[in-house]
């Protein structure tokens, strides 16, 4: 079986090099990605590059937000506490997320620059409420 591909880097263009990395620092050391470089953090796996650009955020075609995966709540309020704190532009959160027959905890901000970031638990399924029957009658 072929081994499957991950993502080598992503790249940032900011506007304040300087402001981004100490805004990432701050996020990245709660979900445990390390600083390697002076404007790179990784997991061990992949890489995020921050390079400063004289460009405005524009909108257009292409993701929508990148997620983190957090293994815990506790590190999902951690993030929101420190958005918080520091007067973060949180979207949504900490809140539980359903989609379809799944939930996540969740919480979503913009960065400095205005790209959407999430930061959220793995996906489990919905518990069913037993007590409700099948027309909706408990």
């Amino acid at each position: 079986m072929p081994e499957k591909a991950t993502i080598k880097h992503i790249e940032f263009w900011v506007s304040d090099l300087e402001h981004a990395i100490k805004f990432y620092e701050s996020i990245f050391k709660i979900v445990g990605w390390k600083k390697v470089e002076s404007n790179a953090f990784s997991n061990g796996e992949t890489k995020i590059y921050f390079i400063e650009q004289d460009v405005k955020l524009a909108t257009t075609v292409g993701p929508r937000h990148i997620c983190f995966l957090a293994s815990s709540r506790k590190i999902v309020n951690e993030v929101a506490s420190f958005l918080t704190k520091t007067k973060g532009d949180i979207i949504r959160g900490p809140l539980e997320s359903p989609y379809k027959n799944r939930s996540s905890y969740t919480v979503d901000f913009r960065d400095l620059d205005g790209y959407i970031i999430e930061v959220a638990t793995k996906a489990t399924a919905l518990k069913l409420d037993r007590s409700v029957g099948a027309m909706g009658r408990k």
